[in-house]
């Protein structure tokens, strides 16, 4: 069944990693002829921090239409896309503005950009980005500087699925974008174990009947995991599905992957509720999120 999308609301704080990101969003609202919300949070908490010019906790009429007027400019692309745009100045702190404003729309997806390996990895993760990506009750997507090449729309997408309710929520998300873009998909279950890849074909260091057991066992969980991937991707109607099926640590697994088939979109369906904290966010995607270089939709269930 498609996806329905009706707002998508994308925050912008004017640097190159927003661009990439209002790009992303003018796409995906054009193939589901949803309307695009671009907002600006301007924050003066700097500006109140001793040594810096004091600022008052609300910006001038003045200040706000300058604003107003450099988040249209930036929204032109959009607009010339014949995307239908709304223009938005909020003020305050950003991430508790921008997840307002998608309960309030509501949004049924937020597109962000991040702002670099390191600058994210250390810095938004503990911010902006990282605040949305827990708390969004609605599908987000991040988009680093790095993705500055990645198809619009979209050609190969790659969809991790743990057979979970969140995970196949991200399934049914990621086959729709597919068939809205025509792009190939692949839909990969990582086997985690107790170490990455044991020495083969004898574990040196067990009886030789543990030995055996465990090598039973791990066929049996290949031939079961294979057989839910088939099932998933042959049973159900849209654009034709590779399964694959990879050992080892998932964010690894999912990370090798994506470049292994050049994918310019993962798909990840997150654990947990949205209050809950960064630990429930879920590590497997945490350190995706930080290390792709393409566009990562996370979803909750």
């Amino acid at each position: 069944m498609p996806i329905s999308l009706q707002r998508i609301l994308c925050p912008t704080d004017f640097s190159e990693s927003s661009h990439h990101a209002l790009t992303q969003a003018t796409a995906i609202a054009g193939r589901y002829k949803a309307s695009l919300v671009v907002l600006h949070v301007h924050d003066s908490f700097l500006e109140s921090i001793p040594g810096l010019p004091a600022s008052s906790d609300k910006a001038t009429d003045d200040e706000l239409q300058r604003i107003r007027e450099r988040v249209a400019g930036f929204s032109a692309p959009a607009i010339a896309a014949g995307v239908a745009v709304e223009v938005l100045v909020d003020l305050g702190r950003p991430a508790h503005r921008i997840l307002e404003r998608a309960a309030v729309l509501p949004a049924d997806l937020i597109v962000m950009g991040t702002h670099g390996a390191s600058g994210f990895e250390y810095l938004m993760l503990g911010s902006t980005a990282e605040r949305v990506l827990r708390k969004a009750s609605c599908a987000v997507l991040t988009v680093p500087p790095r993705a500055a090449g990645s198809a619009v729309p979209f050609k190969r997408i790659l969809c991790a699925v743990d057979f979970s309710v969140w995970s196949l929520r991200a399934l049914e998300f990621a086959r729709s974008l597919a068939s809205e873009s025509d792009a190939g998909l692949t839909v990969l279950s990582v086997i985690e174990w107790p170490w990455e890849e044991p020495p083969a074909p004898v574990f040196t260091e067990l009886p030789a009947e543990q030995a055996a057991a465990l090598r039973d066992y791990r066929r049996y969980i290949e031939a079961s995991a294979m057989q839910r991937l088939k099932a998933l991707t042959e049973a159900n109607a849209g654009p034709a599905a590779e399964p694959r099926l990879s050992h080892g640590k998932a964010s690894a697994r999912i990370l090798q992957t994506a470049a292994d088939i050049d994918a310019d979109l993962i798909v990840i369906g997150v654990h947990g509720r949205p209050a809950l904290d960064l630990r429930v966010f879920g590590s497997t995607a945490n350190q995706v999120v930080r290390q792709a270089i393409c566009p990562v939709l996370t979803l909750r269930s």
